[in-house]
């Protein structure tokens, strides 16, 4: 007799969850698209927002040395500035939108250092010589 009860009551919640009886809080809200959804400005306040006053001037001061830009280096990333990296860039068959691009800061000499590296030899520093020679390790491995 208890099988019988319990198993119209199963039927019964199945067919109500066949048939779509919303469950409480299910429905997104009118006007929302039903997901989580990040306010449209919270992504612009993360990242660098400008390039410091120190870095662009050794980048003014670069151009300038290259003939891109005339006149002193003021730290200020102005639309001259922009406009010089823009035509460095484009000179060098590079994309021009996004600036500076990495390659155009390493191409004026101002690209990282790698004067602390642990492993300059993994950096194309060919400066780099072993503690040990080739011929102290070799001598190491036991020979069959």
């Amino acid at each position: 007799m208890r099988f019988n009860q319990f198993t119209r009551v199963g039927i019964t919640f199945l067919m109500l969850a066949v048939i779509g009886v919303p469950v409480a809080g299910a429905t997104p809200k009118a006007g929302s698209r039903g997901h989580f959804r990040m306010r449209k400005s919270a992504w612009k306040r993360h990242g660098q927002q400008q390039i410091a006053s120190d870095r662009t001037r050794e980048i003014q001061e670069a151009l300038i040395r290259e003939h891109y830009l005339n006149g002193q280096p003021t730290g200020v990333w102005d639309t001259r500035t922009a406009a010089a990296m823009r035509k460095f860039q484009a000179d060098q068959g590079w994309q021009s939108k996004v600036i500076p691009d990495s390659r155009a800061l390493i191409k004026l000499g101002l690209g990282p250092s790698h004067e602390n590296d642990l492993n300059p030899d993994l950096m194309g520093d060919k400066s780099f010589s072993s503690p040990r020679g080739a011929e102290a390790m070799a001598a190491e491995v036991p020979q069959r």
